[in-house]
């Protein structure tokens, strides 16, 4: 069914901030080495030693082809890194020693994105240690380091990275979050509407079913004529039924081609069946009086199937419940609505029945869908009223405010 086809995920955020993040701290680190290497250093120190900036480079391009699967140790082996470059001054000016903390706060960004919130919280306490240690191995030194010199700008860049992470993480959450429950919501809306196909369609059918059996089963024997009748109404209407069930299943499946074969272009049921669906009741000893008024035109096939199964749930509900031999159908063709209606003046409703289903409840839900009124309920003079008022599409000149649907009815 078409609810349930996933469309192919987006790339993950992860996967499109990492080679940005890093690739963006190696250009930074590139261009320090090489304003290291032609021309004066920010900080202390008296010049660069080849070796350092090289060994440097080869690091970040070693983590860049590992990142990706090993997250957690690139980011070891970052940090491990710039804490060795920071505290080797023979080798590295305070620049490009600093600069090479971007790497690892890059790696440190992709970590959080891609890890759960305890390896992230953990690797924020590592960075947080181990510029700490810096601390505490150049005192022991005897190295004068200022906090605003290298600390201050370490911890803020390695704070600024996790935060971006985790940002990126719980918007990556929050997505996949949405995309499950709209997922879930639509198969759920669509078994619901299955549901409501497949109890509107078989209810009525088995209910004629039901009760030309048992006039059979009473006169076979005195009547053979009458129980012949009964059993051939039991075979077309068993034989409409299985095609009606054809129909929704190929519209189920017609996502497949090969599942739809040429039934696809038989129509679904509309208002135009209303009439056979009347001489079908009628064998089952309720006469049904179908009034039309306004002038007919095609109608979206939505609108057409909602209105009959509307339609056919309450005559339903008049052959089992309402106890008597006549009910009144009336469709009426608006320019702006479609109202079909259904009265009967049976025993309406005289208490709780054994075995009461969705019928109601499901002609409710398709108005719903639609945007309409509903009303169902017993009748002041006797009997029982079912009305439906559906708004019909606007010309592509003027539009057309929904109404509000009404409170509930009393609903047997």
């Amino acid at each position: 069914m078409d609810a349930t086809a996933a469309a192919p995920p987006p790339p993950a955020a992860a996967h499109r901030l990492r080679p940005a993040l890093l690739w963006a701290g190696a250009t930074i680190l590139i261009v320090t080495v090489a304003e290291s290497l032609l021309g004066e250093p920010y900080g202390v120190g008296e010049g660069v030693q080849r070796p350092g900036p090289l060994a440097a480079v080869g690091v970040d391009l070693l983590a860049a082809v590992l990142l990706r699967r090993f997250p957690v140790a690139v980011f070891g082996m970052l940090l491990s890194a710039g804490l060795g470059m920071a505290l080797t001054e023979e080798l590295l000016p305070l620049n490009l020693r600093i600069g090479h903390l971007l790497p690892a706060a890059a790696a440190l960004c992709y970590l959080v994105t891609v890890r759960s919130g305890k390896i992230a919280l953990r690797a924020l306490g590592v960075s947080v240690a181990v510029m700490a240690g810096y601390q505490v191995v150049q005192a022991e030194r005897g190295v004068d380091v200022q906090l605003g010199q290298v600390q201050y700008p370490a911890a803020l860049m390695m704070l600024f990275a996790w935060s971006i992470g985790l940002s990126v993480r719980q918007a990556r959450e929050a997505a996949s979050a949405a995309r499950t429950q709209a997922t879930e919501q639509a198969i759920t809306a669509e078994r619901l509407r299955i549901a409501r196909e497949l109890h509107d369609m078989v209810a009525h059918s088995i209910g004629i079913i039901a009760i030309q059996a048992g006039v059979g089963s009473r006169v076979i024997g005195t009547q053979p004529d009458e129980a012949r009748k009964a059993l051939q109404a039991i075979e077309e209407t068993s034989r409409e039924t299985l095609a009606g069930l054809r129909r929704t299943l190929v519209a189920l499946r017609q996502a497949d081609p090969q599942g739809a074969g040429p039934v696809l272009s038989e129509p679904m049921a509309g208002l135009a069946d209303v009439e056979r669906l009347a001489e079908a009741t009628a064998t089952a000893g309720v006469r049904v009086e179908v009034c039309r008024s306004g002038e007919r035109r095609p109608l979206p096939p939505d609108i057409e199937l909602s209105a009959f199964r509307i339609v056919q749930e309450a005559v339903t509900n008049v052959v089992r419940h309402a106890g008597t031999g006549h009910c009144r159908v009336s469709v009426g063709h608006g320019d702006e609505e479609l109202s079909v209606e259904v009265v009967d003046e049976g025993r309406g409703v005289t208490g709780p029945a054994p075995g009461r289903g969705f019928g109601l409840v499901g002609m409710r839900e398709r108005v719903a869908l639609l945007h309409g009124r509903f009303e169902a309920g017993p009748r002041p003079g006797g009997g029982f009223r079912v009305a439906a008022v559906l708004p019909l599409p606007a010309p592509a000149s003027t539009v057309v405010t929904a109404r509000p649907l009404p409170d509930a009815a009393e609903v047997r």
